[in-house]
């Protein structure tokens, strides 16, 4: 009992703290950007990329247990027939649109990717994208609400 009376002893009820849709919306898009920007690496470095992530599965005695698996990632560059390359953001199942009727960033050479990357981090860090990603949510969201 000495230990517990040098502690300070206090009754509080955690309180979850409100998420602003706004900042998740652009946490999640510089997680997957940075994601992006690891697979164009090791693209040019001619390496192969694959992330991992913890699923629970059950084993052979039925008992629930993390495992590490390979991650889906789906690439966001891609080369047109003149051979230039283009990388489209993707957020919500919805390609964004940068701005009216260019849903893409042309690069030239896949080697010039991940600076691009860092710049649309900066735009996103910026709120510049907020609104193409507020309204993909929104259309998301009446997607999954369709009624019967």
């Amino acid at each position: 009992m000495p230990h517990l009376k040098a502690l300070k002893l206090a009754s509080v009820v955690p309180v979850r703290s409100a998420a602003d849709p706004v900042q998740r919306a652009r946490e999640k898009m510089i997680a997957v950007l940075a994601e992006q920007k690891q697979m164009a690496e090791a693209k040019i470095a001619g390496q192969t990329f694959t992330p991992t992530h913890v699923v629970r599965k059950k084993n052979a005695e039925g008992v629930r247990v993390e495992v590490e698996t390979a991650k889906r990632v789906r690439q966001g560059w891609f080369t047109d027939g003149n051979g230039k390359v283009f990388f489209a953001l993707r957020y919500a199942g919805k390609t964004i649109e940068f701005a009216k009727d260019k849903n893409a960033v042309e690069i030239g050479e896949l080697s010039a990717l991940p600076k691009v990357i860092d710049m649309l981090v900066e735009a996103i860090r910026a709120g510049e994208l907020d609104a193409q990603l507020t309204a993909a949510a929104v259309e998301r969201g009446k997607m999954l609400r369709k009624s019967a």
